[in-house]
């Protein structure tokens, strides 16, 4: 899937969970992740992102049982309406993986990039899916417990080397490899904005870029807000900002409102490629 991208896609979250950082406890029935599933496939949508686990700092683990407990009746509920939306599984355990991919799921979204559990790497590369393999320091528990970085830039991208490397000695076919730098996991606001003032530098690793950066407090601290639903407007200038450097998938909550931006942005960029090539 990874090998075809052109315009930006978007990736809609879909956190069948209680305590998710923004919309924990929203969707977690099926009747209700059904329905915002709908939603974000009729607002423009490319791929939904379902998740059993909260990741927000300072989360505990998710028992594999559980998660599987979650996530695949709505997997099988979605499929049930729509059989050719890719639906990717937003776990770091290869068991949940495989029961997601069993019911109908099509990408692995691993926000440990194979360091929780080697044998995803091997699961992929078996199923012949896609994989998402993020940058984080540490645990959700613990992630943001004073992380350090001398540049974080540079660090993150070598730590997603490293990572690269796993997935191809696991087998993984280098098409199916995207890279994220895990904006909000185990970094500090200063690092945040780096890393999203770099992200060509990420574009230019070879690899299908995912963002996200979707309400994620440390805008808030920016603009001075305290909730999380109402950073759209700045989720969607990371978003603009994304496109332009090159970023080509979009993990967010609000999908209207980032598919203007990327409309806008790629309408922009697009006009810059075409004065070039004169």
């Amino acid at each position: 899937m990874f090998s075809h991208i052109n315009k930006p896609l978007l990736m809609g979250i879909l956190n069948v969970t209680p305590d998710s950082f923004s919309d924990g406890g929203k969707y977690a029935t099926i009747n209700a992740a059904l329905q915002q599933a709908e939603l974000m496939i009729a607002q423009g949508a490319d791929i939904i992102d379902l998740g059993g686990e909260s990741t927000r700092p300072g989360a505990a683990p998710v028992a594999a049982a559980e998660q599987i407990q979650r996530v695949v009746p709505v997997i099988k509920a979605i499929r049930q309406i729509q059989d050719t939306m890719p639906i990717s599984i937003d776990t770091t355990l290869s068991e949940v993986a495989k029961a997601a991919l069993d019911a109908g799921a099509d990408i692995i979204n691993d926000i440990s990039a194979g360091q929780n559990d080697e044998a995803i790497l091997l699961l992929a590369a078996e199923r012949g899916v896609s994989i998402i393999l993020m940058h984080s320091k540490g645990s959700p528990k613990t992630m943001q417990n004073d992380p350090h970085y001398d540049d974080v830039v540079q660090e993150v991208i070598n730590a997603l080397k490293e990572r690269i490397n796993a997935a191809l000695n696991a087998g993984i076919k280098p098409a199916k490899i995207a890279i994220d730098p895990g904006i909000g996991f185990g970094k500090r606001k200063q690092d945040n904005i780096n890393l999203l003032a770099h992200l060509d530098a990420f574009a230019a690793m070879g690899f299908p870029v995912l963002l996200g950066a979707s309400r994620k407090r440390f805008m808030g601290t920016i603009c001075e807000v305290s909730e999380p639903a109402e950073l759209v407007t700045a989720t969607a200038v990371t978003t603009a900002l994304g496109v332009m450097a090159g970023v080509q998938m979009f993990r967010v909550h609000d999908i209207k409102e980032n598919k203007q931006a990327i409309d806008v942005a790629w309408a922009i960029k697009q006009s810059r490629k075409m004065l070039l090539m004169q």
